[in-house]
Formats: structure tokens, sequence, C-alpha cells
């Protein structure tokens, strides 16, 4: 199962994250795939409902291009593709050469402790 793990971390837990995820591809174990925001506003202003709504759609419709997305799920195409961009740009959607859409993860684990985030 491909994973990927979503944090929000202040700079300095970001750094020994970053340390720890480094040192264990030195050893040359697997390492999870890791996203880190730096607050809970940041995280939910690029990973919205209507985002994981749309990532949840693909990993059961994969293939289709953002103008097919937009119809099967009823929004604006304009939207959507805006959405599909930062999907893309967050490495949590994959644009294929011919304009088809991929999810790379089957599971998206999001870690946000109360006391990181104030």
């Amino acid at each position: 199962m491909n994973r990927i793990e979503i944090s929000v971390l202040n700079p300095d837990a970001a750094l020994r994250a970053f340390v720890g995820t480094w040192q264990v591809a030195e050893a040359g174990c697997e390492v999870t795939p890791k996203l880190a925001f730096g607050s809970l506003r940041e995280l939910f202003s690029a990973v919205t409902e209507k985002r994981l709504d749309l990532l949840r759609y693909l990993a059961d419709h994969e293939g289709l291009n953002v103008s097919q997305l937009a119809k099967s799920l009823r929004r604006d195409y304009k939207n959507v593709h805006t959405d599909v961009t930062n999907l893309v740009d967050l490495g949590l959607l994959d644009r294929g050469a011919d304009g088809t859409l991929s999810t790379p993860y089957d599971e998206i684990v999001i870690h946000a402790g109360i006391r990181d985030a104030a």
C-alpha cells in the first residue's frame, strides 16, 4: 500500500523530521513519503475537503482528465483545474503526459497535534 504522511510541524520539528528521514534513507531503509505544513491553517488551505473528495473520486476512477473529472464531480472546470494543479504541485496527484490523472497514494495519514499546531 502506497502511503503518504502529512504533518503540521513547527520549523524545529520539521528539521528534526527531515534529518531523521534522511538517516533512514541513507541506511537503505524504505522511507514513507512525508509532507509538512507549518500550521493547521496552511494544511487546510492546501488540502481542502473538496480536494480530498477529488482525490477519493480519482482513486476509484483513474485515467480521467480535468474536464471529465469536473463533469463527474459536477463542479466548475476552472475550480477543478485549480485544485488539480495544487494537488499535483503537492505530489498528491499525478498528471500523465496525455493529461490523465492518477493518485500515487492509497492512503493519506494526517498528523496534527494540538499543541504543535497552536
